[in-house]
């Protein structure tokens, strides 16, 4: 047999070679396309900003305000900032330390001077108080009882007096009897020696005479026993007397323990200092409160209450501007949240002391005619001066509300005045009418809205329709 032709079987290796290394250099462009590609799209928006910021102009924005004519007055003078405080504010606490049973404010209740505010547990300081109320009634039960007694003993000394009196003259009638039977005695007897008498008559005189003798003596027993009870009587009244008054001194004492008890229960109450308003509930029902406390579990106040009588503003002037504060002088109060409601006010006090480290002074101005308005605690701008005063209710007088764009914002285009508003990042021009001016500002009475972006300090070359970037 015929050998086979294996040569015809063999791999041409130099072509394949050739056919591998074309494969790989078009894969390695797609490959690095496809990298420069994910790179431009990684930095695209750093690329834009970079050549945005090369070739766009460089703008900063302001808006066009609406303001009420009041707040856009832009009163001028000497001005400060502050915050409104209450002259006259409290925190309630009770006198004693106990637990919370009763809490009958809230947050802005309106409380009277001496409603109670809340009530602690007082359950053993109320015994106390019936305790000594008791013993009160039954001295005075005594005193009444002793005085009944005195009363009776001052009833029965006339009529002793008068039965002595009775006896001391029937004793002195006997007397008067007791001589005249002496001497009838002496008489019978003489007329009996003279012979002229008899012994009967003597004998009769002598009876008589020992009869009186023996009335007497009667009346001196009784006299004597009418004494003794006299006597008796009075050492009665004296006892009585004394225990009456040893009653009536301890009723005092007993009538001061009654005042502590009810002090010390009157303590278990918290009542309002001064007719105001509850800002600040410092406690609830069953929490314990303490006068002195200081850590612990225990509240140290109950609530906290201003009087809206005296709310005033606090501000902090510089050492610079003290000079425009005058005690007694006129200044006009701009509350943050009612800009556009200027509050008359005047200067009530000034600190005699500055702060070193701000190189402020405080001042206190109150207000003229305050309102429901007013919260403790609002910002205030306090400007001084009279004639900041007439100003502001010159600005009050104009009810409507305007639209304020800064002069900056202002260009003039053929003539007129024209600003550039913002519309995302192009320019755009619009023609607008000025009012009054006044501190870097003017009124627009038409063109604008109020709320719109412009350009501030357009550059000259901008035009309408150019892009910009907003700086910041």
């Amino acid at each position: 047999m015929p050998e086979p032709d294996l040569q015809s079987l063999t791999i041409d290796r130099s072509k394949l070679r050739t056919r591998r290394r074309g494969s790989a250099g078009w894969f390695g462009k797609l490959l690095a396309l496809a990298v420069l590609a994910g790179a431009l799209l990684l930095f695209r928006g750093p690329l834009v900003a970079l050549f945005e910021r090369l070739n766009l102009p460089e703008v900063r924005a302001t808006a066009a305000l609406m303001q009420s004519a009041g707040a856009a007055s832009a009163v001028t003078g000497a001005a400060a900032n502050g915050y409104i405080v209450a002259s006259r504010r409290a925190a309630l606490s009770a006198d004693t330390p106990g637990r919370i049973v009763e809490l009958n404010v809230t947050e802005g209740s309106v409380v009277k001077k001496g409603d109670v505010v809340a009530r602690l547990f007082s359950d053993e300081y109320r015994a106390s108080l019936r305790a000594v109320e008791a013993e009160i009634a039954a001295q005075q039960s005594t005193i009444a009882r002793v005085q009944a007694q005195l009363d009776a003993t001052y009833a029965q000394a006339p009529r002793l007096d008068a039965e002595i009196e009775r006896v001391r003259e029937t004793q002195r009638e006997q007397e008067r009897q007791l001589e005249l039977a002496r001497a009838r005695v002496a008489r019978a007897e003489s007329l009996l020696g003279d012979g002229a008498g008899t012994q009967q008559s003597v004998d009769d005189t002598r009876s008589d005479l020992i009869r009186i003798e023996g009335g007497i003596a009667g009346s001196s027993a009784t006299l004597r026993a009418a004494q003794a009870a006299r006597a008796q009587l009075d050492s009665e009244t004296s006892a009585l007397r004394a225990a009456l008054a040893e009653a009536q001194a301890r009723l005092p004492v007993l009538a001061a323990n009654r005042e502590a008890a009810q002090a010390t229960l009157d303590k278990t109450e918290v009542r309002a200092p001064f007719d105001g308003v509850v800002v600040l509930k410092d406690a609830e029902v069953g929490e314990v409160v303490s006068p002195n406390s200081v850590g612990g579990n225990a509240r140290g106040s109950v609530a906290t209450m201003v009087d809206f009588a005296t709310l005033e503003v606090q501000v902090e002037l510089p050492e610079t501007n003290l000079s425009a504060a005058v005690v007694g002088d006129a200044a006009t109060i701009y509350l943050d949240a009612y800009a556009d409601r200027p509050y008359a006010g005047r200067v009530s006090r000034i600190w005699p002391t500055a702060n070193r480290q701000k190189a402020t002074v405080e001042v206190r101005v109150r207000f003229d005619a305050p309102d429901e308005r007013l919260r403790p605690e609002m910002g205030a701008r306090i400007v001084f001066g009279a004639a900041a005063q007439q100003q502001a209710a010159a600005a009050t007088s104009e009810s409507e509300a305007v639209v304020l764009v800064p002069l900056s914002a202002v260009v003039p285009i053929d003539g007129k005045p024209h600003v550039f508003l913002i519309e995302r990042d192009v320019a755009r021009t619009r023609a607008i009418e000025l009012g009054a001016e006044k501190n870097g500002r003017a009124v627009v009475r038409s063109g604008l809205q109020g709320g719109e972006r412009l350009v501030d300090q357009p550059p000259p070359q901008l035009a309408d329709g150019d892009r910009i970037r907003v700086k910041g």
